[in-house]
Protein backbone atom coordinates (compact mmCIF):
# COMPACT_ATOMS: atom_id res chain seq x y z
CA UNK A 1 0.00 0.00 0.00
CA UNK A 2 2.79 2.43 0.88
CA UNK A 3 4.53 1.67 -2.42
CA UNK A 4 1.30 2.47 -4.30
CA UNK A 5 0.92 5.83 -2.50
CA UNK A 6 4.54 6.71 -3.22
CA UNK A 7 4.08 5.88 -6.91
CA UNK A 8 0.84 7.93 -7.06
CA UNK A 9 2.55 10.90 -5.39
CA UNK A 10 5.51 10.68 -7.76
CA UNK A 11 3.21 10.43 -10.79
CA UNK A 12 1.18 13.40 -9.59
CA UNK A 13 4.39 15.39 -9.11
CA UNK A 14 5.53 14.55 -12.64
CA UNK A 15 2.13 15.49 -14.06
CA UNK A 16 2.22 18.79 -12.18
CA UNK A 17 5.72 19.49 -13.52
CA UNK A 18 4.52 18.67 -17.03
CA UNK A 19 1.56 20.98 -16.55
CA UNK A 20 3.85 23.83 -15.49
CA UNK A 21 6.19 23.21 -18.42
CA UNK A 22 3.23 23.31 -20.80
CA UNK A 23 1.96 26.48 -19.12
CA UNK A 24 5.37 28.08 -19.65
CA UNK A 25 5.34 27.00 -23.29
CA UNK A 26 1.87 28.52 -23.67
CA UNK A 27 3.05 31.85 -22.29
CA UNK A 28 5.90 31.84 -24.81
CA UNK A 29 3.57 31.01 -27.73
CA UNK A 30 0.82 33.50 -26.84
CA UNK A 31 2.54 36.52 -28.47
CA UNK A 32 3.58 34.38 -31.44
CA UNK A 33 -0.08 33.64 -32.28
CA UNK A 34 -1.11 37.25 -31.63
CA UNK A 35 -3.29 36.34 -28.66
CA UNK A 36 -4.04 38.65 -25.77
CA UNK A 37 -1.87 37.99 -22.69
CA UNK A 38 -4.79 36.45 -20.77
CA UNK A 39 -5.59 33.98 -23.57
CA UNK A 40 -3.71 30.72 -23.55
CA UNK A 41 -3.76 27.60 -25.67
CA UNK A 42 -4.89 25.33 -22.83
CA UNK A 43 -2.10 22.82 -23.25
CA UNK A 44 -1.68 22.39 -19.50
CA UNK A 45 -5.33 21.33 -19.29
CA UNK A 46 -4.42 18.21 -21.25
CA UNK A 47 -2.71 17.00 -18.09
CA UNK A 48 -5.95 17.40 -16.11
CA UNK A 49 -7.84 15.58 -18.88
CA UNK A 50 -5.29 12.78 -18.68
CA UNK A 51 -5.67 12.55 -14.90
CA UNK A 52 -9.47 12.41 -14.96
CA UNK A 53 -9.50 9.83 -17.76
CA UNK A 54 -6.57 7.58 -16.88
CA UNK A 55 -6.07 8.00 -13.14
CA UNK A 56 -8.94 9.23 -10.95
CA UNK A 57 -10.94 12.33 -10.12
CA UNK A 58 -9.01 12.99 -6.93
CA UNK A 59 -5.72 13.22 -8.83
CA UNK A 60 -7.33 15.57 -11.33
CA UNK A 61 -8.64 17.73 -8.48
CA UNK A 62 -5.17 17.86 -6.92
CA UNK A 63 -3.75 19.02 -10.25
CA UNK A 64 -6.38 21.77 -10.54
CA UNK A 65 -5.57 22.94 -7.01
CA UNK A 66 -1.80 22.80 -7.62
CA UNK A 67 -2.15 24.73 -10.87
CA UNK A 68 -4.19 27.42 -9.08
CA UNK A 69 -1.64 27.60 -6.27
CA UNK A 70 1.17 27.94 -8.79
CA UNK A 71 -0.71 30.76 -10.56
CA UNK A 72 -1.28 32.42 -7.19
CA UNK A 73 2.41 32.25 -6.29
CA UNK A 74 3.76 33.32 -9.68
CA UNK A 75 1.13 35.72 -11.05
CA UNK A 76 -0.84 36.92 -8.03
CA UNK A 77 -4.15 36.51 -6.26
CA UNK A 78 -6.36 37.33 -9.26
CA UNK A 79 -4.61 34.82 -11.52
CA UNK A 80 -4.78 32.15 -8.82
CA UNK A 81 -8.49 32.77 -8.25
CA UNK A 82 -9.30 32.74 -11.97
CA UNK A 83 -7.25 29.58 -12.46
CA UNK A 84 -9.16 27.91 -9.64
CA UNK A 85 -12.55 29.01 -11.02
CA UNK A 86 -11.75 27.84 -14.54
CA UNK A 87 -10.11 24.60 -13.48
CA UNK A 88 -12.87 23.67 -11.02
CA UNK A 89 -15.69 24.25 -13.51
CA UNK A 90 -13.78 22.42 -16.23
CA UNK A 91 -13.20 19.43 -13.94
CA UNK A 92 -16.88 19.46 -12.92
CA UNK A 93 -17.91 19.34 -16.59
CA UNK A 94 -15.46 16.49 -17.24
CA UNK A 95 -16.99 14.54 -14.35
CA UNK A 96 -20.54 15.24 -15.56
CA UNK A 97 -19.67 14.08 -19.07
CA UNK A 98 -18.14 10.91 -17.70
CA UNK A 99 -21.31 10.24 -15.69
CA UNK A 100 -23.43 10.18 -18.85
CA UNK A 101 -24.76 6.73 -19.71
CA UNK A 102 -23.34 6.84 -23.24
CA UNK A 103 -19.95 7.41 -24.83
CA UNK A 104 -18.95 10.76 -26.26
CA UNK A 105 -16.20 11.83 -28.61
CA UNK A 106 -12.90 13.20 -27.44
CA UNK A 107 -13.67 16.35 -29.39
CA UNK A 108 -16.84 17.03 -27.37
CA UNK A 109 -14.94 16.22 -24.17
CA UNK A 110 -12.07 18.59 -24.98
CA UNK A 111 -14.19 21.47 -26.26
CA UNK A 112 -16.60 21.19 -23.33
CA UNK A 113 -13.69 21.38 -20.90
CA UNK A 114 -12.21 24.43 -22.66
CA UNK A 115 -15.57 26.22 -22.77
CA UNK A 116 -16.20 25.40 -19.10
CA UNK A 117 -12.74 26.68 -18.18
CA UNK A 118 -13.41 29.99 -19.93
CA UNK A 119 -16.89 30.25 -18.39
CA UNK A 120 -15.44 29.60 -14.94
CA UNK A 121 -12.89 32.34 -15.46
CA UNK A 122 -15.61 34.71 -16.67
CA UNK A 123 -17.69 33.97 -13.57
CA UNK A 124 -14.63 34.56 -11.40
CA UNK A 125 -13.88 37.84 -13.20
CA UNK A 126 -17.49 38.91 -12.77
CA UNK A 127 -17.23 38.23 -9.04
CA UNK A 128 -13.96 40.16 -8.74
CA UNK A 129 -14.45 43.00 -11.18
CA UNK A 130 -17.82 43.59 -12.78
CA UNK A 131 -20.53 41.70 -14.62
CA UNK A 132 -20.42 44.14 -17.54
CA UNK A 133 -16.72 43.63 -18.14
CA UNK A 134 -17.08 39.85 -18.05
CA UNK A 135 -20.02 39.97 -20.46
CA UNK A 136 -17.91 42.07 -22.85
CA UNK A 137 -15.23 39.37 -22.99
CA UNK A 138 -17.68 36.44 -23.15
CA UNK A 139 -18.11 36.16 -26.96
CA UNK A 140 -14.37 36.36 -27.58
CA UNK A 141 -13.56 33.81 -24.87
CA UNK A 142 -16.25 31.40 -26.05
CA UNK A 143 -14.88 31.50 -29.58
CA UNK A 144 -11.38 31.06 -28.17
CA UNK A 145 -12.69 28.10 -26.13
CA UNK A 146 -13.92 26.39 -29.29
CA UNK A 147 -10.60 26.91 -31.02
CA UNK A 148 -8.48 25.95 -28.00
CA UNK A 149 -10.68 22.92 -27.27
CA UNK A 150 -10.15 21.76 -30.84
CA UNK A 151 -6.38 22.15 -30.49
CA UNK A 152 -6.44 20.32 -27.16
CA UNK A 153 -8.38 17.50 -28.80
CA UNK A 154 -5.87 17.19 -31.64
CA UNK A 155 -2.91 17.07 -29.27
CA UNK A 156 -4.58 14.62 -26.88
CA UNK A 157 -5.63 12.42 -29.81
CA UNK A 158 -1.96 12.05 -30.68
CA UNK A 159 -0.70 11.60 -27.12
CA UNK A 160 -3.29 9.51 -25.28
CA UNK A 161 -3.08 6.33 -27.38
CA UNK A 162 0.70 6.25 -26.95
CA UNK A 163 0.41 6.87 -23.21
CA UNK A 164 -2.16 4.06 -22.90
CA UNK A 165 0.40 1.62 -24.28
CA UNK A 166 3.04 2.73 -21.77
CA UNK A 167 0.87 3.31 -18.68
CA UNK A 168 -2.35 1.29 -18.61
CA UNK A 169 -5.39 3.28 -17.44
CA UNK A 170 -6.42 2.86 -13.80
CA UNK A 171 -9.85 4.33 -14.46
CA UNK A 172 -12.77 2.97 -16.44
CA UNK A 173 -13.64 6.56 -17.40
CA UNK A 174 -11.24 6.36 -20.33
CA UNK A 175 -13.48 3.83 -22.09
CA UNK A 176 -16.39 6.31 -22.14
CA UNK A 177 -14.51 8.75 -24.41
CA UNK A 178 -13.65 7.95 -28.02
CA UNK A 179 -10.43 9.62 -29.19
Amino acid sequence: MQNYKARQTALLGMLFALSMALSFLESMLTPFFGLMPAMKLGLSNIVVMYAVLFLNRRSALYLVLLKALFALLTRGVTAGFLSLCGGALSLAVFCLLLALPFTITGYIFSVSGALAHNCGQLLGAAALLSDKMAITYAPMLLIAGLIVGSCTYMVSRLIFPAVKRIIPPRSKAESKIIF
